[in-house]
């Protein structure tokens, strides 16, 4: 599959973003399903369990992490570590997100409802996953959302060094490849910032989803099988 599958109007009414609370809350409950998501997403919104995981909340922080596509920086020693691994697209969806899952802190939130939700948008053409191997072994990856020129990025993992550095690394190259002109990283982390992630504000991030959203990029999925991400001019122009 190379496009998403069209999905029906959400039947839920989310308010605007600019009405969340002071931690970024704008409503909680609603459902998981693909047309939900899609249009959370679509109104600069994503979701995220609250409440021990008992509900969900959606959410849009008042200061969004986004890495702008020249900024990102790729060190000597990550060069190194981008030539060490093999990289793929939605090769391992499954894994990435339960290896996301089993983090003991950041992905504390991804619960089981979410695991199911995303592997529905992952078979619907929606979701993507990046993965690392080496020596035929998945040591790293991250996952997110696509829709035309945006890509949401939800979490990462890795078990080696640099591991999900490097996905980041290929996803970044793949998106130039494909046309997307946003990475939304939901919050701009200590780590992340070495890598080249700034804060935005929301009306900021608003304004760019929608020009994203309007921009006719293709999936990530085209990368995938024998057009792999690790030999797209982009990636082997950062590694060198």
């Amino acid at each position: 599959m190379t496009g998403p599958t069209p999905l029906p109007p959400t039947p839920w009414n989310f308010p605007h973003p600019d009405q969340a609370d002071p931690n970024g809350v704008v409503a909680v409950g609603a459902d998981l399903e693909p047309e939900t998501l899609i249009h959370a997403y679509r109104n600069g919104m994503f979701p995220m369990p609250i409440d021990d995981g008992n509900m969900v909340g959606w959410w849009s922080p008042p200061k969004r992490g986004v890495l702008d596509f020249t900024d990102l920086r790729v060190s000597r020693s990550l060069r190194r570590s981008c030539r060490r691994y093999h990289v793929t697209v939605n090769t391992a969806f499954d894994q990435v997100i339960r290896a996301c899952a089993s983090l003991p802190r950041d992905g504390g939130w991804i619960s089981p409802a979410i695991i199911e939700a995303y592997e529905r948008l992952y078979l619907l053409g929606w979701a993507h996953s990046v993965e690392t191997w080496h020596d035929g072994n998945l040591v790293g990856g991250l996952y997110g959302v696509q829709i035309n020129g945006l890509f949401a990025g939800e979490s990462m993992f890795q078990v080696a060094t640099d591991a999900s550095k490097v996905a980041l690394v290929a996803l970044v190259s793949g998106l130039e490849h494909c046309g997307a002109v946003l990475l939304d990283v939901q919050w701009a982390t200590d780590h992340l910032a070495t890598l080249g992630v700034h804060e935005i504000t929301r009306s900021e991030y608003l304004e760019r989803l929608g020009i994203a959203l309007s921009c006719p990029g293709s999936s990530l999925a085209i990368l995938s099988g024998k057009h792999s991400l690790g030999k797209v001019e982009q990636f082997l122009n950062r590694i060198r």
